[in-house]
């Protein structure tokens, strides 16, 4: 005569076979081995049986435990390939594929990361601020006289509190002289703000590299030297370059940068890209005294700074006709930068 638990154990092998899917043999599993299941159940009882019982009944609740335990996985992987094998029969293979979208970088952020590539093989560090500054490190620490027409309302975003959004990141040059002594050697990538009418070729929001070198007898000479590497190495080996004198309050002297290169669509034509010059002494004076000392004695130092406009770069680069593409988010002008 066969024990209690080995036809519990054949029942549930019955119920098994006989689930015709998941919820079936769930329930048949909660049935037999759940906290108060059937087969559950023997190890409660086995505490009233006898000491020549309990070996006995234990190796057989074990084997039924076990083989039911086994079987209900083997169903259940059954009824899972059973299902998928309906879900794919209903697939039809000769239908064109769902199209996959790949994502690029935008053409401002491409452009930026080149510029930033060229001048980290110069030695040059990345430098960050804020956009919201004072007066003192947008104009004043910079040489800018109060009647300069930058420091307009006309030009430049003023907030009630007297702050106002930077008009470039020439702020950050500011900003790292006054935390660090001498030599340096950064750029200060970002956005700036001015209060222009917004066309083809002029926004509200630009975006530049500003860059600053100062250290002994640093000359005209590395100026040329360095931003002539940058641009040739941007543009094209055979790129021209030329320096024409400029007015900046900030250097002394200062420049503006053509260029002309036949790998541009715009051939022999001269396109300006930049404006530099050497750090005019008053510029370290200033940063003297915000810092209290004489780390930046002009008599001792010397250095160059520039300044990028990587909208224009872009544009030139890219060969952009409006710079109000980069802000309007069409897919069909951004794919092509993907």
């Amino acid at each position: 005569m066969s024990h209690p638990l080995e036809e519990l154990r054949a029942s549930a092998m019955t119920d098994i076979a006989a689930a015709a899917d998941e919820q079936a043999l769930e329930a048949v599993r909660v049935r037999y081995l759940g906290r108060n299941g059937s087969i559950s159940a023997w190890s409660d009882e086995m505490r009233t049986m006898s000491k020549e019982e309990r070996p006995i009944v234990g190796k057989l609740l074990n084997e039924a435990r076990n083989a039911v335990t086994a079987a209900l996985a083997e169903s259940a992987e059954r009824l899972r390939a059973s299902k998928e094998a309906v879900a794919l029969s209903n697939i039809d293979v000769s239908l064109p594929a769902t199209p996959v979208e790949f994502g690029g970088l935008h053409p401002l952020t491409q452009m930026l990361d080149r510029a930033i590539a060229i001048f980290r093989r110069m030695g040059f560090a990345l430098a960050e601020g804020p956009d919201v500054e004072t007066e003192w490190y947008c104009f004043d620490a910079l040489n800018t006289a109060p009647d300069h027409p930058a420091r307009n309302e006309q030009d430049t975003f003023y907030l009630p509190d007297g702050r106002l959004l930077r008009t470039h990141t020439s702020t950050v040059q500011i900003r790292t002289m006054q935390s660090a002594p001498p030599p340096i050697r950064v750029i200060a990538p970002g956005s700036a703000y001015r209060r222009d009418e917004v066309d083809a070729t002029h926004s509200a929001q630009f975006h530049q590299i500003e860059g600053l070198y100062v250290d002994d007898d640093v000359s005209v000479a590395d100026l040329k030297g360095a931003l002539e590497f940058f641009l040739r190495e941007l543009f094209g080996s055979d790129t021209e370059i030329r320096f024409r004198p400029h007015y900046f309050p900030f250097t002394e002297p200062s420049f503006e940068i053509d260029v002309k290169s036949k790998a541009l669509k715009s051939g022999e034509k001269w396109l300006e890209v930049a404006g530099c010059g050497m750090v005019h002494p008053a510029v370290f004076e200033e940063v003297n005294r915000a810092r209290g000392d004489d780390a930046y004695d002009p008599e001792k130092y010397s250095g160059f700074a520039f300044g990028l406009g990587m909208d224009r770069l872009a544009m030139i680069l890219f060969d952009i006709p409006d710079i109000r593409l980069f802000a309007q988010n069409d897919l069909r002008f951004l794919r092509q930068f993907a």
